[in-house]
């Protein structure tokens, strides 16, 4: 799965969408294939399942690898392994981190509703995790987006294109809302059915529909906010995003959403109202912060990185090309003739694309002397995070072994849950 997102952002930033949406189709459709044989054929239970999910996303990752391979993407964008790989991992740090808490910030409030529910009752914890799956699917659409502007936004600045970089954030977040608006309506029309997908129990099917009558206004916000996150990413303003999301939803959302579902007795919909609260509030300020940026200090921040980039892999300056429509590294004859494309608005022919225009340089980038480290100094930094890795992994092995999950007895009718002893399937 990590090797697959890597190969996502490989190729959504040369502009290439459709493999990975043919690759995922393809995927998704032997993933039901196989889950059917282990799980009716020969009986494999939720270890049959695991696997075929399994199955689904290594042939993703491959078919992905065998794209590239076969298109030969990877000789214009690629120099070989070298032991530069090693160095300068801090500048690229500095984005990953920021950017792994943003999103964990967002996703962990969610399984920490999923143990409050389970604090509550069953039929609390089931209609609970109904509702977070019916909103992981619903939130599938405006993540592409966030990819979307992410890259055209990073791509823009990066050519010095100010402007567009603008418009494309306009029209991500006018573009998001309107999706937003048609998914909630969609899923306030089925509401009262849409349970049933899940279970036969009416109880549960009933108190989903009730949830979503707040999470319906909850994934407008959302969307937004999902959006404009990509942006924010596509900015580089990783950190403001991520301490945005730790205040929003750990010091607002969940005691929030604590005190409505215990205090006020609100049970599991005070879990969604409090995270109905901390989305719209995180929603209008990453609208406020992205109309609020200095645009033209993000283009000359994202013109430095790129130019690191390209003078660290061969010494050439940036040039704009305007048949073309995009800004290429013009290698030195001695390089070769090879280019990296740092702009994806090949087809916006209606662009200005001079950066001169915008005030900016963007032929001359003034690149501060990199420090490398040492041979020791690589094999301590690199074998120290190499051991840290290694040792998480025995951990979590570790904990998989020493803590087995209960025994889950069987039992003949569809959905179940089990009663608080663990021993006794109850039908849902």
């Amino acid at each position: 799965m990590f090797l697959y997102q890597l190969q996502l952002s490989y190729l959504q930033n040369q502009g290439v969408i459709k493999p990975q949406m043919y690759a995922s189709a393809v995927a998704n459709i032997a993933n039901a294939i196989v889950n059917y044989f282990l799980l009716y054929w020969w009986d494999f239970g939720v270890y049959g399942s695991a696997a075929a999910n399994t199955f689904a996303q290594v042939f993703n990752c491959f078919a992905l690898f065998f794209f590239i391979r076969w298109q030969r993407l990877h000789e214009k964008t690629w120099g070989g392994w070298s032991s530069e790989a090693f160095q300068d991992w801090g500048s690229y740090m500095k984005l990953a981190i920021p950017s792994t808490l943003m999103t964990c910030f967002e996703w962990w409030i969610y399984e920490v509703g999923g143990f409050l529910a389970g604090m509550l009752s069953e039929v609390d914890l089931a209609a609970q995790h109904v509702v977070i799956m019916l909103a992981y699917i619903n939130y599938m659409i405006p993540l592409g987006m966030q990819g979307a502007a992410c890259v055209r936004v990073g791509n823009a600045l990066g050519a010095g294109e100010t402007a567009a970089a603008i418009l494309t954030s306009k029209v991500s977040l006018i573009s998001a809302a309107v999706i937003a608006i048609f998914q909630g309506f969609v899923l306030g029309s089925a509401k009262t059915v849409i349970g049933y997908i899940f279970t036969s129990d009416e109880a549960i099917a009933e108190l989903v529909s009730q949830l979503l009558n707040i999470y319906c206004p909850l994934q407008f916000f959302n969307g937004i906010l999902c959006v404009g996150m990509g942006i924010l990413l596509g900015t580089g303003q990783q950190k403001i995003a991520a301490i945005a999301n730790l205040f929003g939803y750990y010091c607002i959302g969940l005691p929030s959403s604590i005190v409505l579902m215990f205090t006020a007795k609100l049970q599991v919909a005070g879990f969604w109202l409090g995270l109905l609260i901390a989305v719209f509030l995180l929603a209008i300020f990453f609208t406020v912060v992205i109309f609020k940026l200095n645009w033209k200090k993000m283009t000359e921040e994202a013109i430095e990185r790129t130019g690191k980039s390209a003078n660290g892999a061969a010494n050439g300056t940036m040039t704009p090309n305007h048949r073309n429509s995009f800004y290429q590294v013009v290698l030195n004859a001695e390089n070769g003739n090879g280019y990296v494309v740092v702009s994806s608005h090949d087809q916006d022919e209606g662009l200005n694309h001079t950066a001169v225009h915008e005030g900016l340089n963007v032929t001359h980038v003034e690149e501060k002397p990199a420090v490398l480290l040492s041979t020791s100094q690589l094999i301590l930094r690199r074998g120290l995070t190499t051991l840290g890795a290694l040792l998480i992994l025995a951990l979590g092995i570790a904990v998989h072994l020493t803590v087995p999950l209960p025994e889950v007895s069987h039992g003949a009718g569809g959905n179940f849950t089990l009663d608080s002893n663990f021993t006794t399937a109850t039908p849902f």
